[in-house]
């Protein structure tokens, strides 16, 4: 059975979104800062279908994000589409086109119903009303021996580690402070951490962790 984990960019003091998010600034004010490290590497620009980009050391990090997925999970803000019902003129499709970059199956967590969107290259994300155990057991069956990713956001991820669901995790923490927005690591409880690996590269630093408290089966 694969592991459950996240990876996710973070800035000093602890955001991975700026404040005032909206459809129009889903990052909020300052957070695509947190990510600029990433988007000059070829492996990225890979990843979004773009060519070009240069090889760093965030190259080995970024390829083994991406590596023996299976299945991804994430909350209804990281989807998109506004708060409240899903709207159908025109309904919202995600934020990544047509071909959106997970290539698996994706469960978002929402509280309003939704069939099934099949999506070009493979993903298809089924959206899940009834909590994060349902969307991991759902995931689990969809992954079968391959890894499960938690996409965030925030809110998100604090449920999987305060439930105890998370094996592992890695952050790329960038030098930048923001102030406000959206925390992933508060109120999680005092999980026990073991420190897997540090990697120094050009504009971020990049720190993987494993959860020792063995999480729910």
């Amino acid at each position: 059975m694969g592991i459950v984990r996240f990876q996710v960019a973070i800035s000093l003091d602890g955001y991975i979104a700026g404040p005032m998010q909206s459809l129009e600034n889903p990052m909020g004010v300052g957070g695509l800062r947190l990510h600029a490290w990433a988007f000059e590497l070829e492996s990225w620009r890979a990843r979004v279908g773009d060519t070009g980009g240069e090889t760093n050391a965030s190259s080995q990090v970024v390829e083994e994000a991406g590596a023996n997925v299976g299945a991804y999970v994430m909350g209804r803000n990281m989807f998109g589409g506004g708060p409240g019902p899903w709207a159908n003129d025109p309904p919202w499709m995600g934020w990544w086109g047509d071909d959106p970059p997970y290539h698996t199956p994706v469960f978002v967590l929402t509280h309003h119903p939704r069939a099934p969107l099949e999506m070009a290259g493979g993903t298809t994300f089924h959206f899940v009303t009834d909590g994060i155990e349902s969307a991991l057991s759902q995931a689990r069956a969809a992954a079968g021996d391959r890894d499960i990713v938690i996409g965030g956001g925030a809110e998100t991820i604090r449920e999987f580690l305060a439930a105890g669901l998370v094996h592992e995790f890695e952050l790329h923490i960038a030098p930048v402070l923001l102030g406000a927005g959206e925390r992933p690591l508060d109120a999680v409880g005092d999980l026990p951490l073991e420190q897997l690996r540090v990697l120094d590269a050009p504009g971020v630093a990049h720190v993987k962790y494993r959860v020792l408290r063995a999480p729910v089966a």
